[in-house]
C-alpha cells in the first residue's frame, strides 16, 4: 500500500508520524509513506541530522519524499544518485527515497511522475546557504528533463506527486499566493498529461481543491483517493 502525506518540516510536524500516534500494525518495508517536499530531515548537513534519520530508518515503511522548497540541497546533492523502479533516485537509508525531479517510477504497477521545489516566501527572512538554499527553484536542465520523461511515457502516467500546486490551481489555494516559473512549468504538464490523480504540499492546507488535485499538509490518504476517502484501515492518526 502507498500512503501520501504533506510536510515534516523535520521533527517540526513529522513527530505525527512516531508510533505513539500511529498504529504500524501489519505494515512493512513493502509498504510506502510518501511526502510530499518539506521533508526536512536532512537539514545540518552533519551529525547532528543521524538521531532523526536513524529513527526515521527504524520504521516498519519505506518513506519516499520528493524535495520542497525547504531542503538543505547543498547537503542533500552529497549523497549519491542511482535507478529504482524506472527512475533516479537518492537512498538516505535502506527505508528513506528522495525521488528526484522529473523522473517517473514504476511502483505497484502504477506509474509516477514525480518533481520536487518551490518557492520559499519567507526566504528574506532567512540565511543563503543556512536556512534557505536557491536550488528550491529547479533548473532549466530539470525542467526540460521532466518534459524529456514525460514524452518517453507518451504523456500518460498514474499519479503526479509535487510539493508545489500548477498554476491553474493556485488560485483555488487562495487569491494571495503568487505564481512563479514552476507553478507555470506544472501547468503547462497539467493542460497536457493524462493522469488519475495529483498531489502536492507546501500550502499547509488538507483539500481537494477539484476531482483531480488535492492538497495535504498533516492527512494521510491512501493513493488514488482524496480527502473525502481518507479514512484507511492499516494507519490510523489518532486525535
Amino acid at each position: 500500500m502507498i500512503y501520501l502525506t504533506g510536510d515534516f518540516h523535520n521533527t517540526i510536524d513529522g513527530e505525527r508520524i512516531k508510533q505513539e500516534f500511529f498504529s504500524y500494525d501489519g505494515l512493512t518495508r513493502e509498504d510506502y509513506l510518501l511526502n510530499c517536499g518539506d521533508f526536512g530531515f536532512i537539514w545540518h548537513g552533519d551529525k547532528r541530522d543521524e538521531e532523526d534519520l536513524q529513527w526515521l530508518s527504524k520504521l516498519p515503511v519505506t518513506i519516499l519524499f520528493v524535495d520542497g522548497n525547504h531542503e538543505n540541497f547543498d547537503a542533500l546533492q552529497q549523497y549519491p544518485i542511482t535507478t529504482w523502479n524506472g527512475g533516479r533516485v537518492q537512498f538516505i537509508r535502506d527505508n528513506i527515497i528522495h525521488l528526484m525531479r522529473g523522473e517517473a517510477y514504476t511502483i505497484e504497477g502504477k506509474k509516477y511522475f514525480t518533481f520536487g521545489g518551490g518557492t520559499s516566501i519567507d526566504r528574506m527572512y532567512r540565511t543563503e546557504g543556512v536556512s534557505w538554499w536557491p536550488q528550491e527553484i529547479p533548473s532549466q536542465e530539470e525542467f526540460d528533463h521532466g518534459i524529456e520523461t514525460l514524452e518517453k511515457n507518451d504523456w500518460k502516467v498514474d499519479y503526479v506527486i509535487t510539493h508545489s500546486a500548477p498554476s491553474n490551481v493556485v488560485p483555488l489555494i487562495s487569491p494571495f499566493f503568487g505564481k512563479d516559473i514552476l507553478n507555470n512549468y506544472l501547468m503547462r504538464i497539467d493542460e497536457r498529461l493524462s493522469y488519475t490523480h495529483w498531489y502536492f504540499g507546501h500550502y499547509h492546507k488538507d483539500v481537494d481543491l477539484d476531482a483531480k488535485h488535492t492538497m495535504l499538509y498533516k492527512a494521510f490518504v491512501e493513493v488514488g483517493k482524496t480527502m473525502k476517502e481518507k479514512e484507511t484501515k492499516r494507519i490510523i492518526m489518532h486525535a
